[in-house]
């Protein structure tokens, strides 16, 4: 059981607003907020059920369906007749984890930088719809990024986002902050998916990597859910001759 802190914290949240999110979204949104602010530590005891009912005017089901979800994805324990609070956060290792390119690039005393080529909101067409898993014409954003690593072009990074999720996204500088962790701030990640192919580049990222059509590259396709939705899909293209990717796990025992 969690040791009980005191709630020296006030109880206050943001009232909830006209968005495209589901009500139990907006719910999970405002206790996250509190948590990586700060607001609300490790051990804290937050709002029960009904007080939340009180404070942001929404429906116990609504309520329940929020605290929930967060149980699952581990940022808060529920403790049966006692309350819910908020969870120590764990480092967890993925069976193969992709580092933001940046930080990757500057460990090794390199120095990165970005371009942004495409930043626009789209309507999904049929394969875009499939690929998000959501309805034709529903509003999605498309970025796509070049990485350079002293100024040789690296990554293609080609991504969808699913706008109602991440609304502010296209008023982000992804010259200076990395698209994925601008996701991973605003929305909690319950599962990703990850597919790699040997690949020939389109003429078009061909330029862009200022490489030649006949030169081999890695493709990354990746998936990241919050619960039952698809946040981002993208494709992370790398020249074969300038980059690897490398990934590390952990035998499970049986």
């Amino acid at each position: 059981m969690p040791n009980m802190m005191k709630n020296q914290h006030n109880h206050e949240l943001s009232p909830l607003h006209d968005s495209p999110l589901p009500l139990y979204e907006q719910v999970k949104q405002l206790i996250i907020k509190k948590i990586q602010d700060g607001l609300w530590p490790t051990n804290y005891k937050i709002p029960s059920e009904m007080e939340l009912v009180k404070l942001l005017g929404c429906s116990r089901m609504t309520i329940n369906r929020a605290l929930r979800e967060l149980t699952e994805q581990r940022f808060l324990v529920r403790i049966q007749g006692v309350g819910s609070f908020v969870a120590e956060r764990q480092a967890e290792a993925a069976l193969f984890q992709i580092d933001n390119i940046a930080k990757e690039i500057e460990s090794r005393n390199h120095r990165h930088h970005s371009e942004v080529i495409v930043l626009q909101q789209i309507r999904a067409n049929k394969e875009q719809c499939l690929q998000m898993q959501v309805a034709i014409g529903q509003k999605l954003y498309h970025s796509i990024v070049v990485h350079f690593e002293n100024d040789i072009p690296v990554q293609v990074e080609d991504r969808l986002v699913n706008a109602s999720l991440i609304p502010e996204y296209m008023q982000q500088d992804f010259t200076q902050i990395m698209p994925n962790d601008y996701l991973v701030k605003r929305m909690p990640i319950s599962q990703g998916e990850h597919v790699v192919e040997a690949i020939l580049a389109s003429e078009q990222e061909c330029q862009w990597l200022e490489i030649e059509p006949t030169e081999p590259c890695l493709l990354l396709k990746r998936r990241t859910w919050t619960g039952e939705h698809i946040i981002s899909n993208s494709r992370l293209i790398y020249p074969g001759s300038r980059y690897y990717l490398k990934g590390k796990f952990t035998p499970t025992t049986r």
